[in-house]
């Protein structure tokens, strides 16, 4: 089962989404067209008059590296589905390279731009940028996809773990007012933290324990710095012992358990981080935004036995009675930028070693998709594939993990670069 199929009419107005069959019925009797590849989009050859549309909910679960959408129609059917993989770490990376070069250049004493301090300001609700990138590349799917697809309401996870009250359960008041919201699970946390494994003898699925890392009998507390996660074997074996004497034999194991028990959870943080500013931004869109929790998004998939998803985790978001998955292939989008600006490319010492030229190149640009027809050659035969145009005419390929030239004269634009790849 794939995606249903978006429909829109010769204005633009979108329809109910269509299923494949359908949609292909349309194609071969030549009343629709392709409007877009991805999402895949087709457009009616004529208006559609006083249309009968079925609204959908549109269900996002946010992530720090992938975030689920999906779509849910009224009857709890769920029709469309997608994970969008986000590249905020490639972000982080990018502007500490730009960093290390300019400092470079600085104390080279050679041309460079002048260090500013004490004249910015960042204004209220600032994020840093691999994180707002996080909350404008989902905006942007959700604005996109409200063009193609009836949406009548959004519904978002608000919050996963309860950092601050899971550190310390008596905090109230006005110490909570930096906190996140109510409802947490201490057990989820340390799944998440300790990589759903036993610390000791990294057993996987099997069941796991929570465990005092300093006992409790010799005074250990119950804040979440000192849980860990182990099998019932070793948690049996490790009894009252302080974990220094359990692991004399293993001191490196030792080591990243300590740690790793002080270490807050990334991923976490990220979210926690992102929720309300991407709350915000949803709510300018104009549609009704609903909010859920992660313990109430974990409860409706075990309860109707769905598999661990992102974009299953979105279809679950809310008060959910039932759902019926429609839809099996979904549509995996990655996050890849635009490109950079920097038209001279150093290498790790920050000196120059080429020269990139102006895109595009010859009407294409690296990231397009096109489809190759090679009437002869070595690589003969017809190819659909990203493109990466040369100078010289010809555009590099990756097909099959093999990277193939070709001549950008056998190629046609099939999508245009967005900033994304795509995948089902």
């Amino acid at each position: 089962m794939s995606n249903y199929v978006f429909l829109i009419d010769a204005n633009k107005k979108p329809l109910n989404p269509i299923h494949p069959a359908q949609a292909r019925k349309l194609l071969d009797a030549g009343k629709t067209a392709v409007y877009r590849r991805y999402p895949f989009t087709l457009i009616l050859k004529r208006v559609v008059e006083n249309p009968v549309v079925h609204p959908l909910t549109l269900k996002v679960d946010p992530g720090s590296k992938v975030t689920g959408i999906s779509l849910v129609t009224d009857r709890g059917e769920v029709i469309w589905g997608m994970e969008l993989e986000h590249r905020g770490q490639q972000i982080k990376l990018a502007l500490l390279s730009r960093q290390t070069v300019r400092r470079g250049r600085r104390s080279r004493k050679t041309r460079h731009r002048k260090s500013r301090f004490l004249n910015r300001k960042r204004p209220q609700g600032w994020l840093a940028p691999s994180l707002m990138h996080r909350v404008l590349t989902t905006e942007t799917w959700v604005k996109r996809l409200c063009k193609f697809a009836p949406i009548g309401e959004i519904r978002q996870e608000l919050v996963r773990f309860d950092t601050q009250k899971i550190d310390n359960p008596e905090i109230s008041g006005t110490e909570y007012q930096q906190g996140t919201l109510f409802g947490y699970e201490v057990r989820e946390y340390l799944l998440a933290k300790w990589g759903h494994k036993c610390v000791y003898c990294q057993s996987e699925n099997v069941p796991l324990q929570i465990e005092h890392i300093h006992p409790k009998a010799k005074g250990g507390s119950n804040r979440i710095s000192n849980l860990c996660l182990a099998c019932e074997r070793c948690n049996i074996k490790k009894g009252t012992k302080p974990i220094e004497q359990f692991l004399k034999k293993k001191t490196e194991l030792l080591k990243v358990i300590l740690a790793q028990a002080k270490r807050p959870l990334k991923d976490a943080a990220a979210v926690n981080s992102t929720r309300w500013a991407l709350f915000d931004r949803l709510q300018k869109i104009g549609l009704p935004v609903s909010c859920g929790t992660g313990g109430q998004t974990k409860y409706n998939r075990m309860r109707l036995g769905l598999p661990k998803e992102h974009w299953l985790d979105a279809a679950c978001v809310g008060m959910t009675e039932t759902l019926h998955v429609r839809t099996q292939l979904i549509l995996k989008v990655k996050a890849t930028g635009m490109g950079g600006r920097q038209r001279c490319q150093t290498n790790k010492y920050g000196y120059p070693i080429k020269h990139r030229p102006l895109r595009p190149i010859f009407g294409f640009c690296t990231g397009d998709i096109v489809r190759a027809v090679v009437p002869k050659g070595k690589y003969k035969g017809t190819f659909t594939a990203r493109v990466c145009p040369m100078s010289d005419g010809r555009g590099e390929f990756v097909i099959d993990n093999k990277r193939r030239s070709i001549k950008l004269d056998y190629c046609t634009p099939v999508h245009r670069k967005d900033g994304y790849s795509y995948v089902f």
